[in-house]
């Protein structure tokens, strides 16, 4: 399948990249802070209730607060958090202070370790916790310590899973927010390509009718001046038309002005076209052509802009005097084709016109085309029918 591109002069405006920002969880120094007054604050109220073998002092004071402190390494230094929880919860345990939160700090130590990547440091971390909480059990003799063991080493497994759940959360979220700015920026790089396609059809074909007219006032504006007036109104009316739409272009790269739905190209706007062509000496015939009104606005403007692109080629490149255009609709597909009695491939030049026509077939999923005629060339795109509740 083509990849879908946007409706040719739908413009969304240039898509802008990055999106909303990143949410990386609550400031550090509101961790800080927080985990600090819970660990003093609870501590307090917890050594208010017990018979601990050591009243709190200013070592137990600085204990608690070395814990939330290593905290405040999450950013800069993120090996740095877990041992320093673990020193100052260790030894705050080891002097005989009154228990309480005091491994709050060291159990988010090991999560915020393990969710920033350090996972060998963090089940090392959670490891040395595990034994110590297995040591301190056994050592009270109590028939219950292989539960409180067991309990310690479960938790101490399941803080580092939990980092290292946050940690793939993050990763994948940084994944979707690659993945979007590539498509973001490919959306960026279509829109500007669709309006460079229409600019250089719009100036290509008007400047090339002007050039052809303003040749041939030159010529007959001595000799003949009743040819003079329709070279000089075919000249008017081409910059006019190629003013208002450059006009309607810029102002949408400025993202300030609408393009009005009536100024879009279509396919009941092509005898007006044949008409203009024409004033440059190049005879146009319609054939098998109706308005088509079923047929969606991306493939009616993608038609216009083929055979407005490929009435300028024939003018300018081929030599040709004439030019056929027909618009035949089947069931599935809208087929275009200009055929001229010019140059035939020789006058095909490459360039940004046939390259325009070709990209405008196939973001509609369609094809264009060249055969060789005796004389001039076939151009000949088919562009599949959007049907109403389908997309190209």
């Amino acid at each position: 399948m083509q990849p879908r591109s946007p409706e040719p002069t739908r413009y969304p405006g240039p898509p802008h990249i990055g999106g909303a920002r990143r949410f990386a969880g609550p400031p550090t120094s509101f961790i800080v802070i927080t985990v600090a007054l819970i660990q003093m604050v609870g501590t307090l109220f917890s050594a208010s209730h017990q018979n601990a073998p050591r009243p709190l002092d200013a070592l137990a004071i600085l204990l608690l607060l070395a814990g939330p402190v290593g905290l405040a390494f999450r950013k800069r230094s993120p090996q740095m958090m877990l041992p320093v929880a673990l020193a100052a919860t260790g030894s705050y345990l080891a002097l005989g202070y009154a228990w309480g939160p005091i491994v709050l700090s060291l159990a988010l130590a090991i999560v915020m370790t393990a969710a920033a990547g350090l996972r060998w440091q963090a089940w090392a971390g959670a490891g040395l916790a595990a034994a110590a909480v297995i040591t301190g059990a056994a050592l009270t003799w109590d028939e219950d310590w292989p539960l409180r063991a067991s309990a310690g080493v479960a938790w101490a497994a399941i803080l580092v899973l939990i980092g290292q759940g946050f940690r793939r959360r993050s990763e994948r979220l940084a994944e979707y927010r690659r993945r979007r700015e590539e498509a973001q920026k490919a959306e960026r790089d279509e829109y500007r390509l669709t309006l460079a396609r229409d600019i250089h059809d719009v100036v290509a074909h008007s400047l090339s009718m002007i050039n052809v007219q303003a040749s041939v006032a030159l010529h007959v504006g001595a000799d003949d001046p009743e040819k003079l007036r329709p070279a000089l109104e075919a000249i008017k009316a081409a910059s006019k038309e190629s003013l208002t739409e450059v006009r309607q272009l810029l102002g949408v790269l400025r993202e300030d002005v609408p393009l009005a739905p009536a100024a879009r190209p279509s396919l009941a706007r092509i005898p007006e076209l044949a008409k203009n062509t024409e004033l440059s000496g190049l005879r146009v015939t319609l054939e098998d052509y109706s308005t088509h009104q079923a047929v969606g606005p991306a493939q009616q403007e993608a038609a216009y802009r083929i055979i407005q692109e490929a009435l300028t080629n024939v003018g300018r490149h081929s030599g040709a005097r004439s030019a056929v255009v027909r618009v035949v609709q089947t069931a599935g597909a809208l087929t275009v084709t200009i055929d001229d009695d010019g140059a035939g491939m020789a006058g095909a030049l490459p360039g940004n016109g046939l390259t325009g026509m070709r990209e405008r077939a196939v973001a509609l999923g369609g094809t264009l085309t060249l055969h060789e005629l005796e004389p001039g060339l076939r151009v000949e795109a088919t562009l599949p029918i959007q049907h109403e509740g389908t997309r190209p």
